[in-house]
């Protein structure tokens, strides 16, 4: 598959941030070093979970540049440049060519409702810019704009965007892309609690956070969808399905930071106005991890 260099779990660090609420890059790369060292087959920094839009421009490029140095070429990388403007995504897209990135994603960020034709034209603006793939993210409950499966076909006819990541939490969207595009079209899902009917309805990929906490069984459930073993997938994902659906209804960064505290490692702080869970969704993340790490 042309410019396309994901497959399987990519996962999501956090951006942990010291005390006084910066960042923190050597914990950031400990977190990354992770992610690598327990199977995952992609790293996508500067996401929702690595709360990109509360970073500045110099924070974000440490951020990428600390990731490919942690990566050292050994799985692809997948960085966030997503910005309300065109010149200002485009500065981040070509930061992350640079540095090394195999492909960056970008959510079309909005403050006024965009039209379909400005999202055309900002992502087309951006690919002139770069050589590398883009994977266009349509996630509407973060973004506030909802890209429809006939604008992500336009999106597919700009060169270098070859990857969608649809969360729209939708299944149907994904059986329509997959029955509009056909079945050489690249797309992830982003929507955890949906990860087994996406990869049913033929997503090449899961974009997750969960991977932090639970690798293992993020990974058996792909290995288990690769070989066609559709009990044992089902099987896989029931057992992480209530984690799944926690750290989204609780929000990523918080609750993979309140979770690597759990498991023993350092989760870092959060950005204002940011705060860790309350002592009672502690309580019952604990007794979920309890559950699936025993």
């Amino acid at each position: 598959m042309k410019n396309v260099p994901f497959k399987g779990i990519i996962a999501y660090p956090i951006t942990p941030f010291d005390e006084n609420e910066k960042v923190d890059i050597p914990l950031f790369k400990h977190l990354v070093e992770r992610l690598i060292t327990s199977g995952s087959h992609g790293i996508a920094p500067l996401g929702s979970t690595g709360v990109m839009p509360y970073l500045s421009d110099e924070e974000k490029e440490e951020v990428t540049e600390a990731t490919l140095q942690q990566v050292k070429g050994r799985i692809p990388t997948l960085v966030g440049v997503s910005n309300l403007t065109t010149e200002k995504t485009i500065h981040h897209a070509q930061f992350a060519e640079k540095a090394g990135a195999d492909a960056v994603m970008i959510i079309p960020m909005s403050y006024w409702k965009l039209t379909d034709d400005e999202i055309v034209t900002h992502y087309d603006a951006v690919a002139r810019k770069i050589s590398i793939p883009i994977m266009a993210y349509n996630n509407p409950a973060t973004s506030g704009v909802d890209m429809s499966p006939t604008l992500l076909k336009r999106l597919l006819e700009i060169p270098n965007v070859t990857m969608i990541k649809e969360s729209t939490g939708d299944i149907q969207r994904m059986h329509h892309l997959r029955r509009e595009l056909g079945e050489e079209v690249a797309f992830y899902n982003g929507s955890n609690p949906l990860a087994l009917a996406a990869f049913s309805a033929g997503a090449r990929g899961w974009c997750t956070a969960a991977p932090n906490l639970i690798p293992e069984l993020n990974i058996s459930l792909y290995n288990a969808v690769e070989e066609g073993n559709l009990e044992k997938a089902k099987t896989i994902f029931y057992q992480q399905f209530d984690l799944l659906k926690f750290i989204v209804n609780k929000g990523l960064p918080r609750a993979v930071k309140s979770g690597l505290n759990i498991l023993g490692e350092d989760g870092g702080n959060l950005r204002s106005p940011l705060k860790p869970l309350h002592e009672k969704e502690t309580e019952e993340l604990k007794n979920i991890i309890k559950t699936l790490v025993n």
